[in-house]
This record gives C-alpha cells, structure tokens and sequence, in this order.
C-alpha cells in the first residue's frame, strides 16, 4: 500500500497545535509524528506541507444535493466536487429531492447513486411524514445518518404537523432525530398580517419578521419537549436565534441527548445584508439580526453549539428572483465554508482548536462515526492542509457548485485549501478535483 508522508505541518487535533507530520498508508494513517521525528518505514511520497495546518476532513452533517430529481442545479457528482475543494470529506444529505427520500427503495437508491458519483464520504438522512413512521424501525442503522423530520414546512414540503405522529417519531425512531424547527401556525398569521400591509409579494427585509424568533423557538421548545418526554436523541439543526440557545445545556455532547446545529449562513450573514444581498442569502430559518449572529459566534465557544454545518441548499439565481414569499430558500455554502469560519479564527472570534472541534471532531462524536473525524493511528486519513496565510478573493469562475454562485462573491478571504485527502487518496491539489471516485458510506457504531 502506498505509503505518503505530510511532513513539516502544524497538526490541529484534539485541542492540540503542535508541529509534526502525519504518514498515511492506503486509506489509514499509519503515524503521527511530533517535532521533527521522521517515519519508521520508507515512504513512496513526500508532501511538504510547510505553513500550512494540518486537520482532520470537515465532516458536514446538513446538505442538500438535490440528486436524484432536481439535478438542474445541483447534483451529487457537481456537490461531492465543491465539497472536496472546500476541504469537506464527508457529507449527510438530506432527504427533500424528488422522489423525497421517504421510502426505503429511495434510500437505497442514493446509496447507490452516491457509490457511482461521490468524491467525497456520504451518508443520507431518511425522510419523516405524517405516514410512514412504521418504516423507521426497518432502517439500517450502520449506514443510515439519521431521521429528519420538518417541523415546518421548507423546500419541498415535508411538514409534519400531526402530534400524534410527531410523538410517534420522537418514540420509536431509534436513532438520532435531525430537526427543521419552525412553527408553521405563527408562519402562516405572520404571512397574512404582512400581505395586508405590505401586498403580495414583499421585500425579503421581511423575512425574517415572518418566519419569525417567535416561530423558531416555539418549534424548538416543542421538539425538546418531546425529547425529554420521550428519550429520544434530538439534534436541532440551523438555530439562528439567540433565544433558542437558552434550551441547550451548555456541556459536553457526550453527556446531552439534545444537541445542535449553527449554519455558516448564520454565522456570517446578518439582517443588516438584506439591503446588498437581497434574496441571496433568503434561506430557511431567517437569517436574523445582528445580535442572534454574534449570539450564536459566541456559543460556539461554548458548548450549547455543538457542530458547524452549511444547510448547503443550491438553487439557480432565477429561482432566487422575487421577494420575501416568491424567491426559493437556501443558499450554496459548502465550498467555502472551512475558509469562511476561518475568518471568524482570523477575528478572534473562536480559535483554530475550536473550529477543528466544531467542523471535525463532533460531528464524528454526535453521529458516532466509525473512524473518522479525528487524527488518530488506524482512523481513515481523511485529511486537510489548510494554509492560514493566503489573501484571495472568490470570483466566479472559482465556484465548483452547479447553480454557479455563491453569496460569498467578491469576499476576501485569508486561508485557502491546499489539499485535501479522502480515505489517503489525493483528491483535491489546490487547483483542481480528481475525477476518480474515492468516496465510502459512512458507518456508524450504533
């Protein structure tokens, strides 16, 4: 087995920072080394990775590839290509495409799809409805990242409003439950008492007054009542206010049953950015104001956040036109999400230690990942040199994504990916993605 030693880095890992070097063989890292030790056996390859940090793969928990049926603006090769660039090695992707993924046929045909298409290490969440709660205790387990369930209704419309059925899920789902919290009763009165004033189609400044705090927390503050009623393991996804913070115990994620998910898009992007980016950065729940942002940065360095994700949603710029109520949610981040949360380490916000913590470690803990997520002896060499010292600035004709676009166009950034290794296999050189699949289903030991 080839054998490639990293040397000269400055390893991020387990809340270290220590200059050393990292030797894989095959698809495992075989050494760690510290200081200046050099590898006990020859190598086949030598990769100077002098300047730049050495991290685990960033493991997304919350993507929207839209393959199968969907694919004008998204697909899992184009995505799976975007994320290896952005130095993500491992993907679960949510089940709102077409079909939805909510049968167990579906399932498995992404399964498959994503063995002939992904770059980059995958797995893929099973679809919650108001009808087809007997299936969850069919799914695999191993494979399988977890149960969504919408709690409002976003692209796609996969609403569950029953509370019959949502106590149904929240006891028998057997798995970690993955939740879209937003309070669709408050939604639906915000719409029509905005519509009355302001007409049709309002200006997306609105937003956030419709899908509103009060929307989210009372979703949020449901969803974890049900999970203490009932013991089910709750994951939260996207918080974007500061108020559903106060719901979230503030130690370990080994030691909860109920976790959560801040998005990038929350984490950059404030209400303030309607006025230059308008519909751009529309995604569902709001992007709100400057105090949720901030709030939400500072718990980062808490434990009440546990992972960083994108909710990576493409869509073509002319499915973005219109208003608050016309133009489609979401946005496409995952290409550069690493280098965006490095601009938070750059200002102080958190530390490198911190986002390799957030972005590596715990999504492989909260998942419980087979391997991976970590720099450790006998752990697949998902891999990152990420150098912290570059200036650039994204144009377009950077963005690997379909839809073509990112609302990070024309941003400065100051660290880049240099390369990124997926299962010890080189597939990102800094300028250009591998055609070669080196993508795995992720396993989880459940």
């Amino acid at each position: 087995m080839k054998r490639i030693w990293i040397s000269n880095a400055i390893i991020v890992n387990e809340g270290r920072k220590f200059k050393g070097s990292v030797v894989t063989e095959g698809e495992y890292i075989a050494e760690i080394l510290e200081g200046e030790q050099t590898p006990q056996a020859p190598t086949d390859e030598t990769v100077d990775a002098k300047g730049c940090y050495l991290i685990p793969g960033v493991i997304d928990d919350h993507v929207h590839f839209r393959d199968p049926g969907l694919t004008h603006k998204a697909d899992m090769q184009s995505e799976s290509t975007a994320a290896a660039a952005g130095g993500v090695t491992s993907f679960m992707d949510m089940p709102n495409c077409n079909p939805q993924t909510t049968t167990l046929e579906a399932l498995e045909q992404k399964f498959a799809d994503a063995a002939q298409k992904s770059r980059v290490n995958y797995s893929f969440y099973f679809g919650a409805t108001n009808n087809n709660a007997p299936l969850l205790a069919q799914l695999d387990k191993t494979h399988v990242c977890g149960v969504k369930l919408f709690m409002g209704a976003s692209t796609g419309n996969m609403l569950v409003d029953r509370m019959d059925t949502l106590r149904t899920i929240f006891s028998e789902a057997g798995m970690l439950i993955a939740t879209h919290c937003e309070d669709q009763h408050i939604i639906r009165q915000n719409t029509e008492a905005f519509k009355k004033k302001y007409g049709e189609d309002l200006d997306v400044k609105f937003h956030p007054a419709i899908r509103s705090r009060e929307a989210c927390l009372a979703s949020s503050q449901l969803a974890v009542q049900l999970a203490k009623e009932t013991g089910a393991r709750l994951h939260i996804l996207h918080i974007s206010t500061a108020d559903e913070l106060e719901l979230l115990e503030d130690k370990p994620l080994t030691e909860k049953r109920i976790t959560a998910e801040a998005c990038v898009s929350h984490l950059m992007f404030c209400d303030e950015d309607y006025s230059t980016l308008g519909a751009r950065i529309k995604c569902n729940p709001a992007i709100k104001s400057h105090a949720d942002r901030d709030a939400l940065r500072h718990a980062l360095t808490t434990h009440r956040i546990d992972v960083i994700g994108t909710d990576h949603a493409p869509h073509l710029l002319t499915e973005k036109q219109g208003g608050a109520l016309k133009a489609v949610s979401g946005m496409p981040t995952l290409q550069f999400s690493l280098v965006s949360v490095m601009e938070l380490v750059r200002d102080g916000v958190l530390s490198i230690e911190q986002l390799v913590k957030k972005m590596c470690h715990a999504p492989a803990l909260l998942y419980q990942i087979s391997k991976r997520g970590f720099i450790r002896t006998g752990y697949k060499a998902d891999l990152v040199l990420l150098n912290p010292e570059t200036e650039w600035q994204l144009t377009p004709d950077c963005i690997l994504s379909k839809c073509g676009w990112s609302p990070m166009e024309g941003k400065t950034f100051h660290a880049k990916v240099e390369k990124t290794f997926v299962n010890g296999q080189l597939v990102f050189d800094g300028k250009h993605v591998t055609d070669e699949l080196h993508g795995q289903v992720l396993t989880f030991n459940r």
